[in-house]
């Protein structure tokens, strides 16, 4: 989806759809985004198993197919820019913020776990920064394709944020928890053990004594 995303708004930002390069930032940011999303597939396509591979080709394929339709109706079908740039910017926005389930997993599984593992300051903090930035970005061209994924994504990440300093000092209480259970449950195996042994210990004595009478 995020290799999507980027396709959708550098077509969206290039003359073709846009005026002119009003747009430039949006094509060279998001032209990136696309050399660093094919690199980061083209690896994991290089080490993934067989299974893992056509679990690729299957979400990739439609990524390609629904972005060279969006490409040639925005071209051929509509004659104006302001027609494209709503007929490319609606995908956009569907793009955009479809990528948020991944955040909201990922906090979902901090508030559950007590812990930031899976949610690294660094990432949560850029991302509320971007995502800030495209905010203000979009509202000063008035461009409400730009602003209103945005509008999402910054009150997200100032979540994010708020959900790292809450739980960042909880982050080996999961661990922590597992390593004394299994440590109870070892002696409590163990105390087991001892009392069948005493038992069998027990019985062995009192047939020695009857044997013995």
């Amino acid at each position: 989806m995020t290799l999507f995303n980027c396709l959708i708004y550098t077509w969206y930002g290039l003359p073709i759809v846009s005026h002119l390069w009003e747009n430039l930032p949006l094509v060279t940011i998001n032209g990136v985004g696309i050399l660093l999303e094919s690199i980061f597939i083209f690896m994991y396509f290089c080490y993934a198993s067989p299974k893992e591979k056509i679990k690729v080709g299957v979400t990739l394929v439609p990524v390609i197919v629904v972005f060279g339709l969006t490409t040639a109706i925005s071209a051929v079908v509509f004659d104006d820019h302001r027609h494209r740039k709503s007929f490319v910017g609606s995908f956009g926005l569907v793009a955009s913020i479809s990528m948020y389930g991944s955040p909201l997993i990922v906090m979902k599984k901090v508030i559950e776990t007590k812990s930031v593992e899976y949610m690294p300051f660094y990432l949560s903090f850029f991302s509320f920064l971007a995502s800030s930035l495209w905010l203000a970005y979009g509202l000063l061209s008035h461009d409400l394709f730009l602003a209103s994924p945005n509008m999402v994504a910054t009150p997200l990440g100032i979540l994010q944020l708020i959900l790292y300093f809450k739980y960042k000092n909880k982050k080996d209480l999961a661990p922590t928890t597992m390593v004394i259970s299994k440590r109870n449950d070892d002696e409590k195996n163990k105390a087991a053990l001892e009392l069948v042994v005493d038992v069998d210990r027990d019985i062995d004595a009192n047939e020695k004594n009857s044997n013995n009478a």
